[in-house]
C-alpha cells in the first residue's frame, strides 16, 4: 500500500467520535506501566552541573533578534542547556506515591521522547568527542560511543565553531500503554514540545538551533545507535525522530549552515565502539500493529527537495510588551499543565493578543527556526473570557494559504471580521459571536477544562496537500508544529500569570463540522486551553534535584 494511504488510513481509524473512541486498552494495567526513565547500563557517565534560576536573561528577550550574546560551549552552559530543555522541573507526591515532572511536557506525563547529544571535547566533561544519551532523572550524560577527532571535524564541517548535535527519538510503547492506537499522534506532539524546549533553552545561552531536515531516519538511527539489536535485545526500541544542530553564533550574518550531513560522516560514528545496554521499561507489552504500520509508512528518507515550496508568510516584528521582566529560566521551570480551570478568571485583550502573536512563525526567532518553513497550522479559537473581546469563534491564520482558500473551505456564514483592537499585523478574524463554552467542552471529549478557561483552541492543519507534495513523513512534521505552538502557549500563559494545558482527546470530525471543513484538506490535530488553574492542594511539590551538585564535574572517558 502507498505510504500516504497508510497514513490517511491511520488518521481516520484513530479519530475519536461521539459514540466511539479510537481503539485503546480495555483497562489500565498498572503492573506493566513503563519506566519513564531510560538508562544504558554499563555506559560511562558524565555528570552535569545544576544551576539555580537567575534573573538573566528576561523571558521576553528570547523573542528579540540579537538581544542575547552567545555564551561559550563549556561544561556549565551545556549542563544548563539540558537542565532547562529536557531536565526535571519538579517531583509531585501524594499518599506515598512520587512522580516526576519535566521541562518538556508529555501526554499523560508518560514521556516517550528521549534525548541524545553528539559533543566535541569539552574540558571537565569529556576529553574526546562522542555520542551521549541524556538521563534526566540524574542529570547525567551516558556515553554511547567515542568519535575520533578527525571524524568529528568532518561531521561538523560547515557549522560554526563550538556547534554540537542533538537527536530525539520516541519510545511509542510508553504512550500506547495508556492510549492505544492514538498514541502515535501523541508521541509526535511530544517531539514538537521537545523541539521548542531545546530551541528556547538554547536561546537562553544565546545559541540558535536548526533542524537537519535532509538527514534520513535510517542515518539518524545509525548515528544514535538506535539500530543496534544487541543493545536493545530485551528493551523497547526507539524510533528516530530528528537531528538538530545547536550553534553558538557570533557572526549573526551566518545563514548558510547545512541542512544535512553526509551519510559517510554519519556512518563513521556507527562503526565505533559502543557502550551500554538499554533497560527494559515494562515486564509485558500489548502489540499495536496499526502503530507499527504508520511508523513504517512515515519513515523519512534522505531528502534534497525544498520542503518550503511556497514563500513563508511575512510578519512584522513581535508585539512589544510592557510587562515586568520575568527570568526566562523561572518561566521555563515553573511550566505546568493545569488539571482544571476555575471557570471565572479571564485575561486582558493585550495578554490574549500577545500570546497569539508569539505563535506566529517568525523563522529568524526561536523556537520557529528549529522547525523551519513553511507553517501548515492555523488556530481555530473558542474565546470565553477575554476582556473587551466578544465571546465566540475566531481564526488565526498562520499558514501561507490565501485567505480566500480558507474561506471557501469553511462555513459560509462566518463573518471574517478583522479585529480592530489588535495589531494590524495579527491575522486574527472573528468568525461568529456567541457563548461557545459548551461546544468547546463537548468537542474536547466533554472535558470542562476546555470551557472553563479564558479561551481554548483547535490546531487546524493543512493536511492532504503537504503529505501528497512531500510524502508520508510530513504527517509527523505537522504534529511537531502543533507541539511547538503548544510549548509557546504553555510558557506565554505562565508569563501572563495563568496556566495552560494540551488536550489530545477531542472529537475530530465534530470539530471539522463546527468550522465547516468537509474533507481531508484540513484536519484538527491538537487542542489547547488557557486560563486560571485550580491547584490540587492534596499534592506536595518537591524540588527536581533535591541534592544540589553545584561544582561537581566528571568525564565519561
Amino acid at each position: 500500500m502507498d505510504p500516504i494511504d497508510v497514513v490517511f488510513g491511520y488518521h481516520e481509524l484513530t479519530k475519536h467520535h461521539p459514540h466511539r473512541y479510537a481503539r485503546g486498552p480495555a483497562y489500565m494495567d498498572w503492573a506493566t506501566q513503563p519506566d519513564p526513565f531510560r538508562r544504558f547500563h554499563g555506559a560511562p557517565e558524565a555528570p552535569l552541573l545544576l544551576s539555580e534560576a537567575s534573573a538573566d536573561p528576561p523571558f521576553d528577550a528570547l523573542c528579540q533578534l540579537g538581544a542575547l550574546n552567545p555564551r561559550p560551549v563549556v561544561l556549565e552552559t551545556v549542563s544548563e542547556f539540558f537542565q532547562y530543555a529536557l531536565g526535571l522541573s519538579a517531583w509531585k507526591e501524594y499518599r506515598g506515591s512520587r512522580w516526576a515532572l519535566r521541562i518538556n511536557p508529555s501526554s499523560g506525563n508518560l514521556h516517550p521522547t528521549e534525548g541524545y547529544v553528539a559533543l566535541g571535547s569539552i574540558p571537565r566533561l569529556t576529553t574526546a568527542p562522542g555520542v551521549f544519551h541524556y538521563a534526566p532523572k540524574d542529570h547525567v550524560l551516558e556515553r554511547r560511543c567515542e568519535i575520533a577527532p578527525d571524524d568529528w571535524d568532518d561531521l561538523i564541517d560547515g557549522f560554526p565553531a563550538g556547534s554540537f548535535l542533538v537527536g530525539l527519538s520516541s519510545i511509542h510503547w510508553r504512550e500506547a500503554w495508556k492510549y492505544g492506537e492514538r498514541a502515535y499522534r501523541y508521541c509526535q506532539h511530544d517531539v514538537g514540545h521537545a523541539i521548542a524546549a531545546l530551541a528556547l533553552s538554547a536561546a537562553v545561552q544565546g545559541w540558535r538551533v536548526q533542524q537537519l531536515i535532509e538527514v534520513s531516519d535510517e542515518n539518524i538511527s545509525a548515528f544514535l545507535g538506535l539500530d543496534r539489536e544487541c543493545d536493545f535485545a530485551d528493551a523497547e526500541r526507539e524510533h528516530p525522530d530528528l537531528l538538530i544542530a545547536v550553534m553558538p553564533i557570533v557572526d549573526r550574518r551566518i545563514n548558510d549552515t547545512p541542512l544535512g550531513m553526509s551519510s559517510a560522516s554519519l556512518g563513521s560514528v556507527s562503526r565505533r565502539q559502543w557502550h551500554g545496554v538499554a533497560n527494559c521499561l515494562s515486564s509485558d507489552h500489548v502489540e499495536w500493529g496499526l502503530i507499527d504500520s504508520v511508523t513504517d509508512a512515515g519513515a523519512k528518507s534522505a531528502i534534497k527537495e525544498q520542503v518550503c515550496s511556497r514563500p513563508a508568510m511575512k510578519f512584522s516584528d513581535p508585539l512589544e510588551t510592557q510587562r515586568s521582566p520575568v527570568p526566562s529560566r523561572t518561566i521555563i521551570q515553573q511550566r505546568r499543565s493545569a488539571v482544571a480551570m476555575d471557570g471565572r478568571t479571564g485575561i486582558t485583550a493585550d495578554q490574549f493578543y500577545l500570546m497569539l502573536d508569539r505563535t506566529l512563525p517568525r523563522y529568524q526567532l526561536p523556537p520557529w527556526r528549529a522547525l523551519g518553513p513553511p507553517a501548515h497550522v492555523n488556530l481555530g479559537l473558542f474565546v470565553h473570557r477575554v476582556e473587551n473581546v466578544t465571546p465566540g469563534l475566531y481564526f488565526l491564520v498562520r499558514s501561507p494559504d490565501p485567505l480566500s482558500k480558507l474561506r471557501e473551505s469553511m462555513c459560509s456564514e462566518f463573518e471574517w471580521n478583522k479585529l480592530s483592537g489588535c495589531s494590524a499585523s495579527l491575522p486574527l478574524y472573528h468568525l461568529k459571536p456567541g457563548d461557545v463554552r459548551a461546544v468547546a467542552g463537548q468537542v474536547s471529549c466533554g472535558q470542562d477544562i476546555a470551557a472553563d478557561g479564558a479561551f481554548s483552541l483547535g490546531m487546524i492543519a493543512e493536511f492532504e496537500g503537504p503529505l501528497k507534495e512531500h510524502g508520508a513523513w510530513m504527517y509527523r512534521r505537522l504534529f511537531w508544529e502543533t507541539g511547538i505552538i503548544g510549548q509557546v502557549l504553555y510558557l506565554e500563559a505562565e508569563a501572563a500569570g495563568v496556566r495552560s494545558t494540551g488536550i489530545g482527546c477531542f472529537l475530530d470530525d465534530p470539530v471539522h463540522e463546527l468550522f465547516g471543513f468537509k474533507n481531508r484538506k484540513y484536519q484538527s490535530l491538537y487542542h489547547f486551553t488557557v486560563g486560571a488553574p485550580i491547584e490540587d492542594t492534596r499534592l506536595t511539590t518537591l524540588p527536581p534535584y533535591p541534592q544540589k551538585i553545584h561544582g561537581r564535574s566528571g568525564t565519561a572517558d
